[in-house]
């Protein structure tokens, strides 16, 4: 331990100002990425940093850094960061907490005078939440190499409006490179989105490796017909397919402890109450922190839509394959969780975060601190100060452990 400490009500008053920025009047923020309300997110970040002596680095897939230099230019910064794009419907914490934190722990460093050896540098990815540009996380996945940036900057909202363009329209396309900037160690502070640590009474969670996941866009075709004049045996119903196959995507996740399916999209033509449906399309999204499981989920997916409609078609638009994170980031988190007085538990996550793709490319790390009912992408996402202010201090002793050996 050392006698550096964050400031958690100075923390959590940030916080709150931050999510005024797209408020919403259900108590959530709307800051969808590269929106009027994402540029006002980014601008507020870029102002709070440069009052404390960072330089600002923007690399061209419109990804954040914050820098403040340590007192070792051979080092490699330890970095910290998340996102600050929100889904239509967010809450206040998701992405935001890991960045705000970032900011916090810059702030105890400038407070302090305090000059660690290896640089520090806090990061704001773009499109993390992929709810206008899919696929997610495409700003960290440029910068992983898992897309080109030319599939990053090219990437299209449902009106054809492209990544690139909204970057340049808010300012934000950099002239960086996306990719191949120095990472010695990543940490990302973050809520869980999910139950388990308020279930166990745990202030923190060391997140040691996060779940495959595999998206679809599927398409079943009908024939489209007087939904009173056309007998039920005479139908070619592509509303009836796609409900058989969503109720037996669910059966493939539930029949595995750790399975997870969702249909989060549906569509259908000519979407008229008294028509029988001609065509329908949904997405499908499958989850398992086991790769053969996950690949054996999706054999089952594709056989199973086959068997209910042969003109059934399904692409897998996303993989993102299990990731264990980094041995020496993990130990960090967790001795630094051990001396601030907290006794952390081991999680995996069950939803995609940035350091999934930075984990290719430098050795990554993740801590969760509880949300309220494990409640995430709402409105209502809630967490308690005691919890944003022990996630903050453990990262700040990992950022520190990180960073001061010679």
């Amino acid at each position: 331990m050392t006698d550096l400490h964050v400031d958690g009500q100075r923390l959590w008053r940030t916080l709150h100002e931050l999510a005024e920025i797209g408020a919403t009047d259900a108590g959530g923020v709307a800051r969808v990425a590269l929106t009027d309300a994402d540029k006002a997110g980014r601008d507020q970040f870029v102002e709070w940093v440069v009052e404390i002596g960072c330089a600002v680095h923007l690399d061209r897939m419109g990804n954040l850094f914050a820098r403040r230099e340590g007192a070792d230019p051979e080092r490699d910064p330890v970095v910290i960061g998340s996102h600050l794009d929100s889904q239509p419907t967010g809450g206040k914490f998701d992405g935001a907490y890991g960045v705000m934190v970032g900011l916090e722990i810059l702030r105890v460093l400038d407070d302090a005078g305090h000059r660690t050896n290896a640089p520090i540098e806090v990061v704001s990815w773009t499109n993390e939440e992929g709810a206008r540009f899919p696929p997610a996380m495409l700003g960290s996945g440029v910068f992983g190499g898992e897309f080109s940036l030319e599939e990053g900057l090219g990437a299209v909202t449902t009106d054809g409006t492209k990544l690139g363009d909204e970057l340049v329209r808010i300012g934000y396309s950099g002239t960086e490179p996306c990719g191949g900037r120095p990472v010695g160690y990543y940490l990302e502070p973050h809520i869980e989105q999910g139950p388990i640590l308020e279930a166990n009474g745990k202030p923190v969670g060391v997140v040691t490796g996060v779940q495959g996941i595999r998206w679809y866009d599927v398409s079943i075709k009908g024939f489209e017909s007087h939904a009173g004049t056309t007998p039920m045996d005479r139908r070619s119903d592509a509303m009836v397919s796609a409900a058989n196959l969503i109720s037996a995507t669910d059966d493939i996740a539930k029949a595995r402890v750790d399975g997870r399916s969702t249909v989060g999209v549906i569509t259908s033509m000519p979407g008229s109450r008294n028509t029988v449906a001609g065509s329908v399309n949904l997405t499908v999204d499958l989850r398992h922190p086991d790769p053969d499981e996950l690949s054996r989920m999706h054999d089952e997916l594709i056989e199973t839509a086959s068997a209910i409609d042969p003109s059934a078609s399904v692409e897998q638009i996303w993989y993102s394959p299990p990731v264990v994170f980094n041995a020496s980031v993990v130990e960090a988190i967790r001795k630094s969780a051990a001396e601030s007085g907290f006794e952390p538990i081991d999680i995996v996550s069950g939803a995609g975060h940035d350091a999934v793709y930075v984990n290719r490319v430098a050795p990554a790390g993740m801590l969760f601190i509880p949300c309220e009912e494990g409640l995430s992408h709402n409105e209502a996402e809630s967490i308690v100060i005691e919890h944003s202010t022990a996630g903050a201090e453990v990262t700040l002793q990992a950022v520190l452990r990180l960073a001061e050996p010679a």
